[in-house]
């Protein structure tokens, strides 16, 4: 099955406009920058938690740890994306 992940640059809220310069980042811990709608980013983070539950073969009593693995992940992903666009 293809994974097909969503481009973070087609699901945010709101573009700033290219005449704005985008706001420094004030510390490492700070929300990923990219701003995805709740729902686009839960989406993410879902497809990601299932994939890490299939990979050690849905054995359940792991999932909000798949949860929470899957959420790092993507908002590291988010920040990876923002930081090259950079």
């Amino acid at each position: 099955m293809a994974i097909r992940r969503a481009d973070p640059a087609q699901v945010t809220e709101s573009t700033p406009s290219r005449a704005a310069p985008a706001p420094a980042r004030k510390s490492p811990t700070a929300p990923p920058p990219a701003k995805l709608a709740g729902e686009a980013r839960r989406a993410l983070i879902a497809e990601a938690a299932y994939l890490r539950a299939e990979r050690r073969g849905f054995i359940p009593g792991h999932e909000t740890d798949d949860w929470l693995a899957a959420e790092i992940e993507v908002d590291a992903l988010l920040r990876g994306a923002q930081n090259s666009r950079q």
